[in-house]
């Protein structure tokens, strides 16, 4: 049975975890505009400096893998539609690089501004942790949720959670922190350059 999280908690993830599959998924409310809702999963790969490598720390639909296939999406979800999940991220432990300290799952809304649009007019978001049993298990077994029942009325970007490296273990921290400036705003912070 999955673990439920709220805000701030950390755990660790199971010790053995070789692979895991992080799930995000969310609905968006009606809104007076006529575009559809593009969110948009993303992953940063962070030294001990909280700051990308390198511009191919930076996975997400354009640059689908980091280093040595460590993290992959899955792809993007354009409209959002259907049950379960609506992005997902694919992790080998054992081939992230050592210098990584942290991975920040992230979600933002695709021409946000333009669109008008933000997370207030987005409901039922979640991250989920599952375990795989290996490279080819596509939807393993859940083990951590972090349902993100907050009201980011608005904010374009979140920092979903963070999966980081203490005394050598994976954890799992459940952060839910909004931003302003969508993708562009958290490139910049982790040190991607655009």
């Amino acid at each position: 049975m999955a673990v439920n999280l709220s805000k701030g908690q950390k755990v660790s993830l199971s010790k053995g975890m070789s692979y895991a599959l992080v799930g995000l998924g969310w609905d968006t409310n009606r809104y007076d505009g006529s575009a559809d809702f593009d969110l948009d999963a993303s992953a940063f790969l962070l030294g001990a400096n909280g700051r990308v490598r390198n511009d191919d720390d930076f996975i997400f639909y354009g640059h689908q893998a980091g280093e040595n296939n460590c993290v992959v999406s899955t792809g993007d979800n354009r409209t959002g539609e259907g049950e379960g999940d609506d992005e997902q991220l694919l992790i080998d432990f054992s081939k992230v690089p050592a210098n990584v300290e942290r991975i920040a799952i992230t979600v933002t809304i695709h021409e946000a501004e333009e669109r008008r649009q933000n997370f207030g007019q987005v409901s039922n978001a979640y991250v989920r942790v599952a375990r795989r049993s290996g490279e080819s298990d596509l939807v393993g077994t859940e083990e951590l949720r972090y349902d993100l029942g907050e009201d980011y009325s608005i904010e374009t970007a979140l920092v979903v959670c963070e999966i980081y490296k203490h005394n050598g273990d994976w954890k799992f921290n459940a952060v839910g922190a909004g931003y302003q400036g969508g993708l562009y705003a958290l490139c910049k912070a982790y040190g991607v350059n655009v």
